[in-house]
């Protein structure tokens, strides 16, 4: 090794280190941000209590301590039965959302793809109007309601890859454009199944579902979106050198040892599992899947390892301000949350196109 190499070698060395302790730094300080807005965010609504009362109930609750409770009954009831599981499944939501749109915009190398723009989400919400509609009984179950909307993402995704891989090979723009294919088609199919229902209220479900809300949260609902949240969120990460090849391209892809259109597929199934959960609790809440990435790579770069780590704080800290927006500027009416989603990433996307064109 010459000395001219040595130096490059030693130079790419510190500016890995650096770079590695500027994300630690920025996720610290992103996870604090974070667990301080789930205690405030607890803590707001129609009966306020402070984030110190906020955190002595979920310590009783979770560790046992405090002991002897120094709040009412009623403040027990709002804030851990209402409000915690809540945040922490907006949290969850916010997470999960920027985490697939930051894969999803890898897997087709643009900057605007999410799992709305790739038809996911529209197959989803077609999945869970199926069963809201037609289902055997009138009470949804979150467990049955979570598998017909990961059927509907699945299926979105098969013929995803079905439309993509007509009469040639699977690239990014065939991606792209089979994925705006298929949004069209199941959105269609959803407007369908509401028109053809003859259950009012199924319905009016199915709207919210459209619309996007965390109001129905419970704990049961967190625990199932902590399961598949972590579970997408570990697979992802354990690609992470993957994504990063297929992000070189294809051909650099496949010159590391990896087969690009199986890389493809196995991060499409991931985001398929993360959203169909996802829009089973929550509805379709656009823009921080598309927006959320987008920040992230300003902050961190595009080494995934770091990308979606980032991603997915920046996304849980995003979607519960949201969330207070939307159970508070209106109050005691509630906004759905894909309109506050809109509201502030609409004018934030925008901005991003600015400063992208001025560079």
């Amino acid at each position: 090794m010459t000395a001219t190499s040595q130096v490059e070698t030693v130079v790419d060395d510190l500016d890995h280190a650096r770079h590695r302790g500027r994300t630690l730094l920025l996720g610290g300080g992103l996870l604090l941000a974070l667990v301080c807005t789930l205690l405030v965010a607890a803590g707001l609504g129609p009966v306020s209590v402070p984030p110190g009362t906020v955190a002595r109930i979920i310590g009783h609750h979770t560790v046992g301590r405090p002991v002897t409770p120094d709040w009412t009954t009623a403040q027990d009831s709002i804030v851990w039965l209402v409000r915690v599981p809540r945040v922490l499944l907006g949290a969850l939501v916010g997470a999960a959302l920027a985490v697939t749109g930051a894969v999803l915009q890898t897997i087709v190398r643009n900057v605007l793809a999410d799992p709305h723009i790739l038809g996911v989400t529209s197959g989803a919400s077609t999945g869970a109007a199926v069963y809201l509609l037609f289902g055997v009984s009138a009470a949804a179950t979150s467990a049955a309601l979570a598998a017909s909307a990961f059927l509907g993402a699945l299926v979105a995704t098969v013929l995803l890859f079905a439309i993509s891989r007509i009469n040639g090979q699977l690239t990014s723009l065939r991606l792209l454009l089979g994925g705006v294919t298929i949004g069209y088609i199941f959105s269609a199919a959803t407007s369908f199944l509401i028109f053809a229902s003859d259950r009012p209220e199924g319905a009016r479900t199915v709207l919210f579902w459209l619309l996007g809300s965390l109001a129905p949260a419970a704990w049961s609902s967190v625990a199932t979106t902590v399961a598949v949240a972590a579970c997408a969120l570990l697979a992802v990460l354990l690609m992470a050198p993957r994504l990063d090849a297929l992000a070189a391209g294809d051909d650099t892809a496949r010159t590391l040892g990896f087969a690009p259109n199986r890389v493809r597929l196995v991060a499409l199934l991931v985001v398929a599992l993360a959203v169909g959960a996802v829009v089973a609790v929550a509805g379709a809440i656009g823009f921080v899947g598309l927006i959320v990435p987008h920040v992230a790579r300003l902050c961190v770069g595009g080494t995934h390892r770091h990308l979606l780590l980032v991603s997915a704080l920046l996304g849980a800290l995003f979607l519960v301000l949201a969330d207070v927006g939307a159970r508070t500027v209106f109050a005691p009416r509630e906004l759905p949350i894909g309109i506050v989603t809109a509201a502030v990433g609409a004018p934030l996307l925008l901005l991003l196109i600015r400063r992208s064109r001025a560079s």
